[in-house]
């Protein structure tokens, strides 16, 4: 077990009208269980390890919880993952029903590699609250408060960085993009060059990418790019939090991906997706902790008998954002 000194700046509100702060907590000690578990495996090169102690830590968390949770966000479908699989039930039964969407490891590359932005990350919703996005890609695109509406993901690459560029008042060769480094996205790089704008290419960190132009100092202004379809649901609850804005449009690979979406509920799967689509509630709500050192949290460091974690919690409906941070001590270090 566990003995935590928290140190929280200002108090934590009732969350949805009837959680109170304590609940709000319990979501965050999750993304630190998982963060931590995880973070034993930085830069071991072992990917399927890491994954597996975020999402075995992130599970016994879950279990002592008073929710009535669903995961419509997860590691897989049953068959394909024996824990934290889309339909399975979490917490112990009692209180609210919610949806929850989760990346228990959100960059096992990354994590394998020792690179940065790598997470555990969480969101929920009342039931019926979240897309239950098929796990197949997306074409993305995002940004930060001051450039809600826009952008178009329909739109030209080019007209997207113009509409920024006058958004945020600054030249179109000072507006950056975030992409991940891919073959798929040759074309949009060359375009991003071609308008002069600048570019961050990331290895891994979908969620991250997309956060990171909602947030003070990032240097990032638009995310662009295909990416995970989950992590685009998990993307707009955080930017819901952070009033930032992010659209999509499913891209699935195969006929048997189109079947499996058709079966969750998304009849039409060339619709573009907007925050509504993605984020049916606004008392929705994200949480956050740092695994390696990244764009918006810090990693996990660890310490004598002990280690220290960054978290990020946030409320949809009211916009509060909080940084977390704690210190873990362990009576059996490091058996977390």
């Amino acid at each position: 077990m566990i003995n935590r000194k928290v140190y929280i700046y200002g108090i934590m509100p009732k969350i949805w009208g009837i959680m109170d702060r304590n609940l709000a907590l319990d979501f965050v000690r999750a993304t630190e269980a998982a963060a931590i578990s995880s973070a034993l495996w930085m830069g071991k090169g072992k990917e399927k390890e890491a994954d597996h102690a975020a999402v075995e830590a992130m599970r016994k968390a879950f279990n002592i919880i008073d929710i009535d949770g669903t995961i419509v966000i997860g590691e897989g479908e049953r068959d394909e993952a024996p824990m934290l699989y889309i339909g399975e039930k979490v917490g112990t039964g009692k209180g609210l029903k919610l949806d929850i969407a989760v990346d228990p490891l959100e960059g096992t590359t990354i994590t394998a590699r020792g690179d940065p932005n790598a997470m555990s990350v969480f969101a929920a919703a009342p039931a019926q609250g979240l897309l239950n996005a098929p796990d197949t890609y997306m074409d993305k695109i995002a940004v930060g408060p001051k450039c809600v509406g826009a952008i178009d993901l329909d739109a030209t690459v080019e007209h997207n960085l113009k509409a920024v560029a006058e958004c945020l008042d600054k030249p179109i060769d000072e507006v950056t993009a975030i992409i991940l480094d891919r073959d798929r996205h040759k074309d949009t790089i060359e375009k991003i060059r071609k308008c002069g704008s600048r570019i961050r290419l990331i290895r891994d960190g979908d969620i991250a990418g997309a956060l990171a132009p909602a947030i003070d100092d990032s240097g990032i202004d638009i995310l662009f790019g295909i990416g995970g379809a989950p992590e685009g649901v998990i993307a707009a609850v955080a930017l819901q939090c952070l009033g930032g804005e992010i659209q999509g449009r499913l891209k699935p690979r195969n006929t048997e991906e189109i079947e499996r979406a058709k079966k969750m509920g998304i009849s039409d799967i060339n619709k573009k997706l907007i925050m509504r689509d993605l984020v049916k509630s606004d008392e929705a709500m994200f949480s956050a902790t740092g695994v390696t050192d990244g764009t918006i949290l810090r990693g996990v460091r660890f310490v004598s008998h002990g280690a220290r974690t960054h978290s990020i919690v946030m409320r949809a409906k009211t916009k509060t954002v909080r940084f977390i941070e704690a210190r873990h001590v362990f009576e059996h270090f490091p058996d977390y």
